[in-house]
Formats: C-alpha cells, sequence, structure tokens
C-alpha cells in the first residue's frame, strides 16, 4: 500500500509539471515547470530537453546528463536563456553576447575528471535556437554545446522547495 501511494504521489507530481534537480547548475531541490505563453527570452530560466545531437552523445557518455523523459532518455536541463535569434555570441576565455560579457561564463579546458572539454564555436544565433547558460562553474552548458532548439523548451523553471549548499 505504501509503494502504490509512493507511485502515486510521483505520478502526481509529475504530471503536475515538479522535477527534482539533483545537479549543481541550479539550486538542489524541487523545481516546478510552468507554462510559457510566449517566446523564450532573454533571462528567462527554462527547463529543456537536450537536442539529440553529437555534443548531447558524448555528454550522457560522460555522465554530464541524467536519465529521464526527453528524447534520447535524458533529463530536462534547467539553464538561463542568455541570446536569442539574431544575438552574436562570442566564446573566448569568457563568453559574450552582443559584446556584452555574461558574468561566471569563463570556460573549462578540463572537466572534473580532467577530460577535455572544446568550447562551441562563436557565432550568430540562428533562427529558432537559444543560447544557455548557468554560473556554475562546472556546469555544461551552450558554451560547450552551442545553442540549442527553443522548440526544445518545456517551461519556465520555478524554484518549489531548494537546497543551495
Amino acid at each position: 500500500m505504501a509503494a502504490l501511494a509512493a507511485i502515486l504521489s510521483i505520478g502526481t507530481a509529475l504530471i503536475g509539471g515538479y522535477r527534482i534537480n539533483l545537479t549543481p547548475s541550479e539550486p538542489l531541490g524541487l523545481w516546478r515547470i510552468l507554462p510559457l505563453y510566449r517566446p523564450v527570452a532573454v533571462n528567462d530560466l527554462v527547463f529543456i530537453c537536450p537536442p539529440e545531437t553529437a555534443e548531447m552523445g558524448v555528454a550522457r557518455a560522460r555522465g554530464y546528463l541524467r536519465s529521464g523523459s526527453c528524447p534520447g532518455g535524458v533529463a530536462p536541463l534547467i539553464k538561463t536563456v542568455i541570446a536569442v535569434a539574431g544575438q552574436h555570441v562570442e566564446i573566448g576565455a569568457r563568453v559574450t553576447v552582443d559584446r556584452r560579457v555574461v558574468s561566471s561564463s569563463s570556460l573549462a579546458p578540463r572537466d572534473g575528471k580532467g577530460r577535455p572539454l572544446a568550447p562551441s564555436p562563436s557565432g550568430i544565433v540562428p533562427p529558432g535556437y537559444i543560447f544557455l547558460h548557468s554560473s556554475f562553474p562546472g556546469s555544461y552548458d551552450s558554451r560547450y554545446f552551442g545553442p540549442v532548439p527553443a522548440s526544445g523548451v518545456l517551461g519556465l523553471a520555478q524554484e518549489v522547495l531548494n537546497y543551495a549548499p
């Protein structure tokens, strides 16, 4: 009976748009996906399903992505949109968007296990795409995998009950 209650609670939470974040890119804890009734904009904190690309395949193999309900069997990411279609993103020692430096955007040459990380090429964010960022130093975001389709956005990310160590 307790197992059935737990399964029903989890199912209800998922249907209601609740997710548990276990990654340090944003505070750990319970989050909710809120519907987005407008185009994605700069500074939106979003839940997004990553595209099934070669970069995401490498990320999955290296353990950067958790298992979940998105295509490819990965969990949605929680990231901040820092650039939208038409904006110029320059990736060097730090990231700039339209010549403005993005705070906490320095690139890591290697991941936590010493494996090399290659930055994404600089350029204009294409139509229908967004550029994602997290201020967490070890975040795997668009600095490394490039712009992603805005169509993967599930909604806005809202903190419900979180723990930021």
